[in-house]
């Protein structure tokens, strides 16, 4: 399922074959909760500007509309329009979050509904079934995401809970692919890495989850909190110590700063919602820097967002053009935000691939790095 092409240092670039097509890693996916992206982009504009992936969220789907309804409907590819890979959460960072609304067990969690209330229970058997229902190309292990700066005690009891349930998911997922109902037979599972800022914990995990021999892994719990350099270090720590012919995914990362030393750290897949969150806002992620376009130095500005960029904004609308949507509140600003900075992610992972390539992997991350860096002392930024 995963080939390594080309390895420069422990920087990979490779394929990923899935029965919705072939993934060239590293790469980004857009974040898509509720099966659409927010502001206003659709599939058909995910395809002009590079998508590979696009992620949804369980919990938020199970929620509303409701996984039954959209396996009625043929599964979620069909229900969004969308034939690429499809990876959907397994909602368990969703049920945690909901601290004051959940109560966890051996069997799974109870929790509220955030949307009308109602008593919800999901637990790995569950999580499968809403996701099985789904049809996604990759369904995610459902796992306890525990704070980072939780007592150690308590992350590691919090651990071994995660891996008895990566069990349970395993099983039930082979019991569902075996299902003539079943849309997806081929559905994969990614267990996912747990352990807060303990590398000890984090190293025992990933020894353990690796025996599971799945077509993936993740690494989660980190960008929650801790700095930069935490979340580097428990990398450096726990990457080595994964399949190393099994896709790593670092969930919920991140700036292009996070990007660059994931990929350098042996990081194959990330998702944020930087892009499209920022976006909405009047963020705009640029060659050179992060700009902020509610600002008023951009009033009367006609150049594109980004003069390098080739995106169908910059190819068709100035900053004041854009900057006067987002003042007036016009959705179509914050479309065309969002499809600039997607396209900003999606360009700068074929640029990394292309540079793992041509072995020339860390001069090129040494180069955009200080790029960036100038772009902070301009007093623009890159996170």
């Amino acid at each position: 399922m995963f080939k390594i092409i080309k390895q420069d240092g422990r920087a990979k670039r490779g394929e990923f074959v899935t029965v919705h097509g072939t993934v060239q890693t590293p790469v980004f996916m857009n974040v898509g909760t509720a099966a659409a992206i927010k502001g206003a982009v659709s599939t058909e504009d995910l395809k002009e500007i590079g998508t590979q992936v696009e992620l949804s969220n369980t919990y938020h789907l199970h929620i509303r509309p409701g996984d039954e309804v959209i396996k009625k409907l043929g599964g979620l590819h069909r229900f969004m329009n969308w034939d690429r890979p499809i990876l959907t959460d397994s909602g368990g960072f969703q049920v945690f979050s909901l601290a004051s609304l959940r109560k966890i067990k051996e069997e799974g969690v109870s929790f509220n509904s955030h949307v009308d209330g109602r008593k919800i229970f999901m637990g790995p058997e569950e999580s499968m079934q809403i996701q099985s229902n789904l049809a996604s190309t990759i369904a995610m292990a459902f796992d306890e995401c525990p704070s980072s700066v939780a007592e150690k005690e308590y992350i590691k009891k919090s651990v071994d809970r995660t891996t008895r349930w990566l069990a349970r998911c395993k099983a039930k997922l082979d019991e569902l692919n075996r299902m003539d109902d079943t849309i997806n037979k081929a559905q994969m599972l990614f267990g996912i890495n747990q352990g807060g800022i303990y590398e000890d914990i984090r190293i025992e995990h990933a020894k353990r989850i690796s025996e599971f021999d799945l077509p993936g892994y993740a690494v989660g719990g980190l960008a929650v909190g801790e700095e930069h350099s935490e979340m580097y270090r428990i990398l450096d720590a726990v990457v080595p110590e994964l399949p190393h012919d099994k896709p790593v995914y670092l969930m919920g990362v991140g700036t292009p700063e996070n990007i660059l030393e994931g990929v350098e750290r042996g990081v194959d897949f990330f998702d944020c919602v930087y892009p499209t969150r920022n976006g909405r806002h009047g963020h705009a992620y640029t060659s050179g820097g992060k700009i902020n376009l509610l600002n008023a130095k951009f009033e009367c500005d006609d150049r594109p967002i980004d003069e390098s960029c080739s995106c169908p904004v910059c190819r068709n609308h100035s900053r004041a053009y854009i900057r006067h949507l987002l003042k007036a509140g016009e959705m179509l600003g914050m479309r065309f935000m969002v499809t600039h900075n997607l396209y900003f992610y999606n360009k700068l992972m074929e640029e990394i691939r292309s540079a793992i390539e041509e072995g020339r992997y860390a001069s090129y991350k040494k180069e955009k790095l200080e790029g960036f860096s100038q772009a902070k002392e301009k007093g623009e930024t890159i996170c």
